[in-house]
């Protein structure tokens, strides 16, 4: 199975969940990922969900044998805007070392590399002693919407396994990758404030009315303090400081905060007190304003005090927060916080938890950990020093992946998370890539952790 023609071909297909447009997309994306699987050796179910199907590529063998998860998901981002790419979305082309479409890091390539290291590896040793469950969704890119009912419906088969094994998670560069251990929960909601009933003339009402665009303003500076610490009692409550031994870790990622500073465009970082900045978008957690709108935004100018105005808030969380709990607490203290004159609507938009998962032999690794999950983490660590040269980061990641934790909490499964994208892989942008040569390398990592994971048994 040669990688680089797999993935010009799987790229070809728009898969974009998000538009119906792209069902065909879609519905070719689903036909060559199954036919993928089946070449690799594996039989294959496509189960129906209310959107778009997942796959379940299997290989059975005795209780015995381990068992181990992998995971992709099929979907892409829309390509918009399409005037940024040098060449077209879904027209891949091999340039400068790299593949070049949408898709190509997130999430089909390393997807595949995880299909043809799993081919490679039956092809040489067919009397492999290790059960797989290849899992690959169509729609990460939009929620996973799909994804908890499927899971309830296939637990017991699901909690059966030992592990999950997956590449949906970034590295720092193309020869230092990082394999994670924590993702960031996150938590979304909108306040709609509302004054008057209707827009109103400024020079007619102005000063006699709470204008809702200084209500929200003023409500929304009211959640931080100067340092960016969150102003909301309570907030904080249940965080889980970073052990020691992850700090290190990430003191060996190749980037400083002069490097950040300069890579962001920025003249200065603001993390809260406690952490750096390198440190903050992976050990604490936030309060963030994602968009903010009301009154007049076309050209010109247009005297008016508006009738509605909203905020969009995320904040992102570290393991011991409960999601729940700082929904309301944010919630009430937007409310409380609202001066009389207005009104205040509060809609929760998303909701999940953090993730941590601790490698074996650390201070704080549970006692009861899965044992065919410690040698994944160690093999992987081997696999990857073998591969690449030099052995894995092993480090929280600032993002949200909430199937990891919708994985954990109806089956029991960790997740070994491998990092096959880099900054420069443009991820969700014009100009997506992934470089081949990391790409191979990788391939020869999976097919060496999957074989080394195979001969150690379920002890």
């Amino acid at each position: 199975m040669d990688f680089v023609k797999e993935l010009l071909e799987y790229v070809r297909h728009a898969s974009v969940s998000t538009d119906p447009a792209f069902n065909n997309g879609m519905k070719g994306a689903r036909e060559h990922a199954c036919d993928l699987l089946r070449r690799a050796g594996l039989e294959v179910e496509v189960v129906p969900t209310p959107l778009h199907p997942i796959l379940l590529g299997r290989r059975k063998g005795p209780a015995e044998w381990p068992h181990v998860v992998l995971y992709g998901h099929y979907d892409v981002q829309p390509a918009e805007p399409l005037d940024l790419w040098t060449t077209p979305a879904f027209e891949p082309v091999v340039r400068d070392g790299r593949i070049w479409g949408r898709g190509t890091a997130d999430n089909k390539g390393p997807h595949l590399v995880a299909i043809v290291a799993l081919a490679r590896l039956l092809a040489r040793r067919p009397d492999l002693p290790l059960r797989i469950t290849f899992l690959i969704e169509g729609e990460e890119e939009i929620g996973s919407p799909s994804f908890p009912a499927f899971l309830q419906a296939r637990k017991a088969e699901l909690s059966e396994a030992d592990c999950v094994i997956l590449s949906d998670t970034a590295s720092p560069s193309s020869d230092q990758i990082a394999i994670t251990t924590a993702l960031r929960g996150i938590v979304g909601l909108e306040a709609r404030l509302t004054g008057p009933q209707f827009d109103l003339h400024s020079g007619l009402h102005g000063g006699a009315v709470y204008n809702p665009i200084q209500a929200l303003v003023e409500i929304c500076a009211s959640l931080h303090l100067p340092d960016n610490t969150v102003a909301i009692e309570g907030f904080y409550d249940g965080v889980q400081l970073p052990a020691d031994w992850e700090r290190a870790e990430l003191r060996k990622l190749p980037l400083d905060e002069a490097q950040y500073r300069k890579f962001l465009g920025v003249e200065a970082l603001h993390p809260a007190p406690g952490v750096n900045g390198i440190e903050a978008v992976r050990f604490a957690p936030t309060l963030e304003f994602n968009g903010i709108g009301g009154g007049y935004q076309g050209k010109g100018s247009k005297t008016v005090i508006p009738s509605k105005v909203f905020a969009k808030i995320t904040c992102r969380l570290v393991p011991g927060m409960d999601p729940d709990d700082i929904l309301r607490k944010v919630s009430e203290a937007i409310r409380r916080r609202a001066p009389k004159g207005v009104t205040v609507e509060i809609e929760i938009k998303q909701g999940n938890a953090a993730y941590f998962v601790c490698p074996p032999g650390r201070p704080n690794t549970p006692k009861n950990q899965n044992p065919v999950l410690a040698r994944a983490f160690a093999e992987a660590e081997c696999a990857i020093a073998g591969a690449f040269g030099k052995p894995p980061i092993f480090v929280r990641e600032g993002g949200s992946v909430p199937i990891i934790g919708d994985i954990r909490r109806e089956t029991g499964l960790d997740s070994v998370m491998i990092g096959l994208f880099t900054p420069d892989s443009n991820l969700h942008a014009p100009d997506e890539n992934l470089e081949i040569k990391m790409a191979e390398r990788a391939i020869q990592a999976y097919e060496t952790l999957l074989e080394r994971v195979a001969e150690g048994g379920r002890r």
